[in-house]
């Protein structure tokens, strides 16, 4: 197996669990991190971390949840749902890196910027009642 570069990945949110991920994907080994590698595919390969030469592969979400179920029983939707949003935390983070953005610093994730709140209206107009 080639050497997994890791600096891109340096300080983002979930890059350990995608690092063991790329690694027990590249070994054969099925395993919770190796599914969400397998849901960040399209971005890893964007990344230039994975190739795309391999088949389409459709069912790692299905993969993941029994994986997670089969070890948490009834708290499995709430792990999954926690799973996937670290992943889309990661794959936020990477696509900023990739774009030149500043690099993020350890501990943090990607937030959604805050909504307006609603009874502060707007520039020009009045407040909701």
């Amino acid at each position: 197996m080639k050497q997994i570069p890791t600096d891109l990945f340096e300080d983002l949110p979930g890059a350990e669990r995608v690092l063991a991920g790329l690694r027990d994907f590249h070994a054969g080994r099925h395993s919770i991190p190796a599914c969400l590698v397998r849901m960040a595919r399209p971005r890893l390969i964007k990344a230039g971390m994975m190739t795309a030469a391999l088949p389409h592969d459709d069912g790692a979400e299905l993969d993941l949840y029994q994986l997670v179920s089969s070890t948490e029983g009834p708290r499995a939707f709430s792990r999954y749902n926690a799973l996937v949003r670290e992943l889309v935390s990661f794959e936020h983070a990477l696509d900023h890196r990739m774009a030149g953005g500043v690099p993020q610093q350890a501990g943090n994730a990607f937030r959604f910027p805050s909504p307006p709140h609603p009874t502060h209206g707007q520039a020009g107009r009045a407040p909701l009642a």
